[in-house]
């Protein structure tokens, strides 16, 4: 009983670890997502934004095996078969390349600091009803990997569904600050953006059946990071 319960222990933390890394992406998109909206719906965004993601992944969870049968080919293209996954990996990465690609640009060519005079101008309403599709199209792409994989590592659903909860809530934690974080320096937005723009990229590879391993992107995503802070500690000093 004692190995058992080491081992499910085990398995919990390392799904919660997991979930994540595997939730990093989705944690900033949510972050870009907000930054546009009045503050003082912000957090309420961030709230929903996770909170449906954790929903979405328990319901695929609950309905796994409707989910598995969401992998198999609807139709072929040159003998190569593209499922109801592929076509939603395909469809979110061009959404996350063009989402991201025109943020960039809009920053780069109009500026980075004329956002809150274009805001005020913008319905609340309808800006925040923007923000909650967009979150809620990109938390169900997101949701394959983290449910599939969990699913690859234990069939104890019970374990999976606390460790995706417990993330969820550490992820929410941070949120907030990583919304302030790219508030407070515009040049880490920028690299924010270019890691969504390549997260699309890999989304829209792995739809057409072209796989390319995340590893190489969180390194470079981290090792950006690194440079850029140190460039910003750089310019405080002088």
């Amino acid at each position: 009983m004692e190995f058992i319960g080491y081992d499910m222990l085990l398995s919990l933390v390392t799904l919660t670890f997991l979930e994540i890394i595997l939730g990093i992406d989705n944690l900033i998109f949510i972050a870009l997502v907000v930054h546009k909206l009045d503050k003082k719906h912000r957090q309420s965004a961030r709230v929903f934004g996770l909170t449906l993601a954790l929903v979405i992944r328990i319901l695929m969870l609950l309905t796994l095996s409707w989910v598995m049968t969401l992998t198999e080919p609807l139709f072929y293209l040159r003998e190569i078969g593209f499922s109801f996954k592929d076509c939603l990996l395909i469809s979110g990465g061009l959404f996350l390349i063009v989402k991201s690609g025109w943020e960039i640009f809009h920053d780069v060519f109009f500026g980075l600091y004329n956002e809150n005079k274009e805001d005020k101008k913008v319905n609340v309403a309808k800006n925040f009803i923007a923000a909650v599709l967009q979150i809620t199209l990109i938390d169900f792409v997101f949701s394959f990997d983290s449910v599939i994989t969990a699913i690859a590592m234990t069939s104890h659903i019970p374990i999976i569904v606390a460790a995706i909860v417990i993330s969820m809530i550490l992820m929410l934690i941070a949120s907030d600050k990583i919304g302030h974080f790219l508030q407070t320096y515009p040049s880490l937005k920028i690299v924010a953006l270019a890691f969504i723009f390549m997260v699309g990229v890999i989304l829209l590879a792995d739809g057409v059946h072209m796989s390319i391993s995340k590893g190489y992107l969180y390194f470079s995503l981290f090792f950006t990071l690194a440079v850029e802070s140190l460039n910003i500690i750089a310019r405080k000093k002088h």
